[in-house]
């Protein structure tokens, strides 16, 4: 495992994939433009990087995102379309206004669709008519959360979805959705190289847990962080408006705890933080609630943080059908209301009573308008996303890597799930803020 806490990536895992050569000259303004040879190493912080480079050897890079001073596509002639899926996410609508801002100011692009409801409303069998796009009806999305495309969950038939971009005339097509959304674009991509179709299909990677591998940052997960703080701060207050108090605070987090553990860090009255990543013994000496009694001898209060995913084997039935959402996903048992439970029974009377409050703001925290952070991230990711289409550009997701801008194959990008290291130092780092104790089985 490299500085950034992934496994080593072949080179040739990161080539991105190109429609053609490019005939036209952008019609940019602007001086600035990336060289196609232009890259930034996945670990230039790796010690051995100029023996590798004297050996010959090819070290894997991303191609940088940005505008090129020749383009595939003549932009007067495209048709482009959006379309978001998955969970509701902070700055859908941020990505959305970017997007068609850069394609019909910055490109003159004509003709913009947006297809309702996910990649139900790009079948034609979903039964609905894409959405007109423009500068004046995007023009204030970006202050409210949600999307105003809608969302769905699930698959749909890749043919099936060629066949409306064909038959809509679509030059490229923007998916604005998770793991499971890009997945789905990979096969459009399949479908549309079967019939040696030029469109180009770009993804921009939203996830709130930030669990995308190969992109150091994912929109949505800063405010997701920000916002967090109303509940941890409510969690404390209740904590210590008892004489024995717990707050305890279930935040996202499906398979990474990177909300948790950066929740943790941004705010200090959190004591115990709980992660996916890293097991956690509840009773037995060095347990939870071992730790949670000799806090409440000292300090009279405690606040909890824990992600969606952590402990599941707690909460597990045992049973060997475990029901999916329509994306397949597997449904988590909520171990929030798991440790509650538990808390309030081990504290509910003699001289361990303790008063346990439990907060859980997880569909708040997704339907918020995004942070100014957020906002202005989502805007670079949008137009580095009409940026690579443009160019013709491919099968690929914007990303963000060592504060640049990134083109990340959607197959690399997919293939592992990006997590947090429980040796590495951000782990470290929640640890040495919390005192908490490793609590391992």
């Amino acid at each position: 495992m490299n500085s950034y806490g992934v496994d080593y990536v072949d080179p040739e895992d990161l080539k991105v994939e190109s429609l053609g050569e490019c005939r036209f000259q952008s019609p940019l303004s602007s001086r600035y433009f990336i060289d196609d040879s232009s890259r930034i190493l996945l670990n230039s912080l790796d010690g051995a990087v100029m023996e590798r480079v004297a050996r010959g050897e090819t070290l894997p890079s991303f191609e940088l995102a940005g505008p090129r001073a020749r383009i595939f596509f003549d932009p007067r002639d495209v048709t482009a379309a959006i379309v978001t899926c998955g969970g509701l996410c902070p700055g859908l609508n941020d990505v959305i206004r970017a997007i068609v801002i850069a394609l019909e100011r910055n490109y003159g692009v004509p003709r913009i669709l947006g297809f309702r409801y996910g990649f139900t409303g790009l079948a034609r069998a979903g039964g609905f008519d894409p959405m007109m796009l423009n500068r004046e009806v995007v023009d204030d999305i970006h202050q409210d959360g949600g999307t105003i495309l809608g969302s769905s969950r699930g698959p749909r038939d890749a043919a099936e979805m060629v066949d409306r971009l064909v038959e809509e005339g679509v030059n490229m097509l923007f998916t604005i959705g998770g793991d499971g959304t890009q997945r789905g674009a990979q096969t459009i991509v399949d479908e549309i190289k079967r019939r040696k179709l030029n469109i180009a299909v770009v993804g921009v990677p939203k996830t709130i847990d930030n669990d995308i591998d190969l992109i150091s940052r994912s929109f949505g997960f800063e405010t997701a962080v920000t916002m967090s703080r109303d509940a941890i701060k409510a969690a404390h207050t209740e904590s210590k408006g008892a004489s024995r108090g717990i707050g305890l605070v279930k935040l996202m987090g499906r398979q990474s705890g990177f909300i948790a553990a950066s929740a943790t860090l941004a705010h200090s009255e959190v004591n115990v933080c709980l992660v996916p990543e890293v097991d956690f013994r509840i009773e037995g000496e060095g347990g939870l609630l071992d730790w949670l009694e000799k806090r409440l001898q000292t300090r009279r209060h405690a606040v909890v943080v824990v992600a969606e995913g952590a402990g599941q084997r707690y909460v597990d039935n045992g049973g060997d059908d475990e029901e999916t959402d329509e994306s397949g996903n597997i449904k988590l048992k909520d171990i929030g209301v798991y440790l509650q439970g538990v808390m309030k029974k081990h504290f509910s009377r003699g001289p361990l009573a303790a008063r346990v409050s439990y907060i859980d703001p997880s569909y708040i925290i997704r339907s918020m308008p995004a942070t100014v952070g957020d906002s202005a991230f989502c805007l670079q990711l949008g137009h580095c996303a009409v940026h690579a289409a443009m160019a013709g550009r491919t099968a690929l997701v914007v990303g963000s890597w060592s504060d640049h801008f990134t083109h990340v194959p959607i197959r690399a990008a997919v293939g592992r799930r990006k997590k947090i290291d429980p040796d590495g130092i951000l782990w470290q780092n929640v640890m040495q803020a919390t005192g908490q104790p490793p609590m391992r089985p």
